[in-house]
């Protein structure tokens, strides 16, 4: 994991007028009875993202946004406002303003059929149910898109399941989650700067 401890060396940034551009799509639900609920973990993930850096979000078309660079990498940070159903039409009007290729994106999203904090990272995959994915498909169509999944669990009595997802995190969860913030982060930071499988290859389980 050599590569690894290169990334986050602290070596100078690279000095490149034609930075590689990365989407960074945290799926979520905008309004304040959201916030805080499992189906908006990829929300939490890149505002989680944008404080480390400083940065806070600006309110743009169909969504908000922030940005930084990393080695000659630009981030884009976006969260659709255009509610999950939706969040297709964000991110493929980001995608064609920023003039960003489908391998450049990366989707941060809940998964139901993952542990809770569980993490997957594929490069392509089926919507799995998940409406947000389910528009992004339909809207780029294609299923090949980089795709970050973050654990929620499954523990919900048949016929619970929209009060599960749409549910606050409990105590427990709500323990463990900065130390997952931490390890999106460097998911993220990775999938810029070495690569789908190798950000698979090191974080994928984990």
């Amino acid at each position: 994991m050599k590569w690894l401890t290169q990334l986050f060396s602290g070596e100078p940034k690279e000095q490149n007028t034609n930075m590689k551009k990365y989407l960074i799509v945290g799926l979520g639900n905008i309004g304040a009875e959201y916030v805080n609920t499992r189906h908006n973990i990829g929300f939490k993930v890149v505002d989680f993202v944008a404080q480390q850096q400083g940065l806070s979000f600006e309110t743009a078309k169909l969504g908000a946004i922030a940005e930084y660079s990393v080695k000659g990498r630009k981030l884009i940070l976006l969260k659709p406002n255009t509610y999950m159903n939706l969040s297709g039409k964000a991110v493929h009007y980001w995608m064609e303003k920023e003039n960003i290729p489908k391998e450049n994106v990366l989707v941060i999203t809940d998964d139901l059929n993952l542990p809770f904090g569980t993490i997957r990272i594929k490069g392509k995959g089926s919507d799995g149910g998940h409406n947000g994915l389910k528009n992004i498909q339909l809207l780029l169509n294609s299923t090949e898109y980089p795709r970050f999944r973050f654990g929620i669990s499954d523990q919900f009595k048949k016929g619970q399941q929209v009060d599960y997802v749409l549910g606050e995190w409990n105590d427990e969860e709500k323990a463990k989650l900065l130390e997952r913030y931490e390890v999106a982060k460097q998911i993220i930071e990775s999938f810029a700067l070495a690569g789908l499988n190798n950000t698979m290859n090191s974080f994928n389980g984990k």
